[in-house]
């Protein structure tokens, strides 16, 4: 016994974790000192062969094991795989260029940091190695990131073209002042530009001039087939925009919800979206809750009462709507547009103005990637603004088909007539797209006169717009003739496959002021226009329309109803405002751009703040086409014809077509009078004073004796 409890005093002795550390320990440091030299020659193998490229390796392999075992990491393998490629690719580059570093003195002394695979990717210590480690490298970043690396080869082969050209420039300078002889600069104006009605002081023509030059000498020129030279996008200023703080944002959303709540209205902001001009705050509605007193005796005798919840609904809409003064107030806001509800979204938007207005430039909303994709299917792609939330929104006039804009003196109708007319030129060649302006202000669109898109001069007297009104009937039949006799449908139709010079262009009519004309002859003028925007759409022909004035007189039914796609600025009252877009909410608006857009799809406006252009980006546009003028261009001459041929500036004397029928009232009635053919044929004043004129000269008619000629 006392032997067997020795042996076991002894076994257990070694049994202890400390012994067993411990012997451990001298059998490692035995072995390792017994293997010695064959660990070091091992060791130097393995270091000879991989370098640093062992913890390249053990990185590898620590990543491979977290993709394969997290759940994250196989999604991430699934959705980001060309990271992962991409990533491996460099890390070989990094494994190649350490091979070009030795790892100094000693046994390893022969031997290089990536070891002789990383020799075996350089290939070579040369030039040749380190262009194939930079291949490796440029080709792992265009797997990580290939959207930035698409984007930025047109920046990058830009900024290298400026340079080639200030070298080559600098190159032929040295030359000229080598040899001594002058050389003649490229000339920049092919035709002088013909004046318009506004005049421009020298300095500031010569500052426009230089602008211009310098744009198209820095940029690679786009010529249509055509032979045109369009504009390109940096003549516009670059856009500098302001933006409303997040602080001040989230500090207004505690204040809605604040004082809905002390009128009794449950109400959380769940979404701020923030517009140049007005903050749009997403309010979810929250419960109106019933409930019921409960009283019951507890153990100890006394009673106790509880409210317990009977039943919940939603509050009303209109609750919050009824409220918009009282935010207005708690806000310390000019006033608030409450829009219930957003289209597509369970929430009520309460449209606050921003205590600092940010103007939007016309380039900051055509560079928007939205502008960019309707341009690519349409010719008549144009810029209206930037919504409530900041969002670019742009249209396609082909298929507005017609565009009405309607409010107050210095509200911004000229400024967006302006940008639409702006975006079309940038975009398209005179022939794309023709321009007919009327313009009764006489100082608004005659800076226009200069391009070579115009149909005729910019028209500012009545009369003459009548005639254009006429001309463009005529223009739109004669269309119709041509697609019947080609068998095709419309104006696309018709231009597809045909050359530059076949081809019609598209014929953009701007009037500034509807209401002027409305006065001048009425029934013409309302008839006129009713039938271009019944039946222009297929030929080509489209209206953009705006008035100061959006009365029923000057804004009828039949206009209404033929104008589905309006655009209203500020009004002075609600009844103005449900004339131009059947609904109230214009007369809320702030002015200077601040607008209110419905399309023809959209069952509400939808609140934009108008783009921008200044003057100076205008008169920098016309300058740019101005100098593209050729002379073999003719412009119709409202003014000096009678009754009108097509374009391209051949006038013809075809009598009125209503003169037949003139002259049959002239033989059924012994006297006839001006207001008598107005009453009858149903035309304006002017038309029927000119039948009645052609009628006394032929000798068919007696003015009455006591009404003289009227």
């Amino acid at each position: 016994m006392g032997n067997q409890s020795a042996a076991r005093g002894f076994l257990g002795f070694f049994a202890r974790p400390l012994v067993w550390r411990l012997i451990l320990i001298l059998v490692t440091v035995g072995l390792l000192y017994l293997l010695y030299t064959i660990l070091v020659e091992l060791g130097t193998a393995v270091l000879g062969l991989f370098g640093l490229g062992l913890i390249l390796i053990a990185v590898a392999v620590g990543v491979i094991v977290w993709l394969v075992k997290g759940q994250q990491g196989k999604y991430l393998l699934t959705r980001r795989w060309n990271r992962f490629v991409g990533g491996a690719i460099l890390a070989i580059a990094i494994w190649g260029a350490l091979s070009f570093f030795s790892t100094g003195s000693g046994v390893l002394s022969e031997f290089t940091l990536g070891g002789k695979i990383g020799q075996s990717i350089a290939s070579t210590p040369g030039v040749v190695g380190f262009l194939r480690i930079v291949g490796l490298i440029l080709l792992g970043v265009i797997f990580i990131i290939p959207d930035k690396v698409w984007h930025a080869i047109p920046a990058v082969g830009q900024h290298c073209r400026r340079a080639f050209r200030g070298i080559w420039a600098r190159l032929r300078a040295q030359a000229v002042i080598t040899a001594g002889v002058p050389v003649e600069p490229t000339p920049v104006e092919p035709t002088p530009v013909e004046p318009s009605h506004i005049e421009v002081p020298e300095a500031e023509q010569a500052e426009q001039a230089g602008q211009v030059e310098q744009v198209i000498r820095e940029h690679e020129p786009i010529i249509t087939p055509g032979g045109w030279q369009l504009a390109p996008i940096e003549i516009l200023d670059k856009p500098v925009e302001v933006e409303l703080s997040q602080a001040d944002a989230n500090k207004r959303a505690r204040v809605i919800e604040e004082a809905l709540a002390s009128y009794g209205v449950e109400a959380k902001v769940v979404q701020t979206n923030i517009g140049p001009t007005v903050t749009q705050f997403g309010a979810e509605p929250g419960w109106d809750r019933k409930y019921k007193e409960i009283r019951e005796r507890a153990r100890d005798g006394s009673v106790q009462t509880r409210l317990e919840e009977v039943s919940r609904t939603r509050v009303r809409v209109d609750r919050i709507t009824s409220l918009a003064n009282d935010l207005a107030l708690a806000l310390a806001a000019s006033s608030v547009r409450i829009e219930a509800p957003v289209p597509g979204k369970s929430m009520v938007g309460i449209e606050v103005p921003n205590s600092v207005f940010g103007a939007v430039p016309l380039r900051g909303v055509i560079e928007t990637a939205a502008l960019q994709k309707i341009k690519a299917k349409s010719k008549l792609a144009i810029a209206l603004g930037k919504g409530a939330g900041g969002e670019a929104v742009v249209a396609d006039l082909a298929k507005m088909p017609h565009l009405l804009i309607a409010g107050a003196t210095g509200s911004g109708k000229t400024v967006c007539l302006n940008s639409v007319i702006c975006c079309l030129l940038l975009h398209n060649s005179p022939d794309d797209v023709r321009f007919i302006m009327i313009d009764p202000k006489r100082v608004e669109l005659v800076v226009f006169n200069g391009i070579p898109n115009l149909v005729a001069p910019v028209i500012v007297d009545s009369e003459t717009a009548l005639k254009g009104l006429r001309w463009l009937n005529q223009e739109m039949d004669r269309r119709y003739r041509q697609f019947a006799e080609a068998g095709v449908r419309n104006i696309e139709g018709y231009n597809k496959d045909r050359s530059p010079e076949e081809t019609l262009p598209y014929l953009i009519v701007i009037i500034d002021e509807l209401a002027d004309l409305m006065m001048t002859a009425f029934d013409e003028v309302e008839r006129g226009l009713c039938r271009l925007a019944q039946l222009a759409r297929a030929t080509g022909i489209h209206l953009v329309v705006a008035t100061q004035r959006p009365s029923i007189d000057v804004i009828t039914g039949l206009i209404k109803a033929n104008f589905p796609t309006r655009i209203s600025f500020a009004v002075t009252s609600q009844v103005d405002s449900r004339t131009i877009l059947d609904t109230v909410g214009a007369e809320k608006l702030l002015g200077r751009g601040d607008m209110l857009y419905m399309p023809t799809e959209a069952s509400k406006p939808k609140r934009l703040q108008g783009a921008f252009v200044s003057d100076s980006e205008i008169e920098r546009l016309v300058y740019f086409w101005g100098n593209q003028r050729r002379p073999g261009t003719a412009l119709i001459n409202f003014d000096e014809m009678g009754e009108l041929s097509y374009l391209g500036g051949r006038a013809a004397g075809a009598e009125d077509p209503l003169l037949e029928e003139a002259r049959q009232m002239a033989k059924e009635h012994e006297y006839l009078s001006v207001s008598f053919l107005q009453r009858r044929l149903r035309i304006g004043y002017p038309r029927a004073a000119r039948l009645m004129d052609a009628l006394q000269q032929e000798g068919l008619v007696r003015t009455h004796p006591a009404k003289g000629g009227s």
